[in-house]
């Protein structure tokens, strides 16, 4: 499985992202607006790039590696998650008990920040996502204060939809497609 982008590449992960992921991961500005909201060290960041390998075989979409197609830079991830939504914690759309949602999220290292790749990776995941998935509903969880991220679930005709707790921080909800009744 792969997708291309003008300028991009998004292929599966792979343990040979690591070095690149433990970069990002470690970096307090990138972390800033992703789970804790900081930093983690590399034995947490192989763990959630295991986590992402596993999902992705068990379930055939998951997060995908950015590369820029010009030099094959690792630039991050960008890809699929699945929420379970009576507690807002990670699934699988296997292991779910109850209703899920699938949220369009991305990681970009800091210095490919502001180039439009985080939005031209993301379009590429919706599509992919909306066509070849089947999906019909997508969501984006960002912090408030997080404006680039807010601006990229824009451009995937996302709308603000609600805010939900994201490991004991507030976040809000961005989605496209209607909400599915529950």
């Amino acid at each position: 499985m792969r997708l291309e982008t003008e300028r991009l590449v998004l292929r599966p992960l792979t343990l040979g992202d690591l070095v690149g992921l433990t970069s990002f991961y470690g970096d307090p500005e990138v972390m800033r607006f992703m789970g804790g909201g900081g930093p983690v060290d590399a034995l947490q960041t192989r763990a959630s790039l295991e986590r992402m390998i596993a999902t992705f075989e068990a379930e055939g979409f998951g997060q995908l590696a950015v590369e820029r197609k010009e030099d094959g830079s690792f630039m991050g991830r960008c890809g699929l998650f699945v929420w379970d939504t009576a507690s807002w914690t990670p699934t699988r759309v296997l292991d779910s008990k109850g209703p899920v949602e699938v949220e369009v999220g991305w990681l970009l290292g800091h210095g490919y920040w502001g180039h439009g790749y985080a939005t031209e990776a993301a379009v590429a995941v919706r599509d992919w996502a909306l066509g070849d998935l089947g999906r019909e509903r997508l969501i984006s969880l960002i912090y408030a204060e997080n404006a680039r991220s807010i601006a990229v679930a824009r451009k995937l005709g996302m709308e603000l939809e609600g805010e939900v707790e994201l490991f004991g921080n507030p976040v809000t909800v961005y989605a496209l497609g209607k909400r599915p009744a529950r």
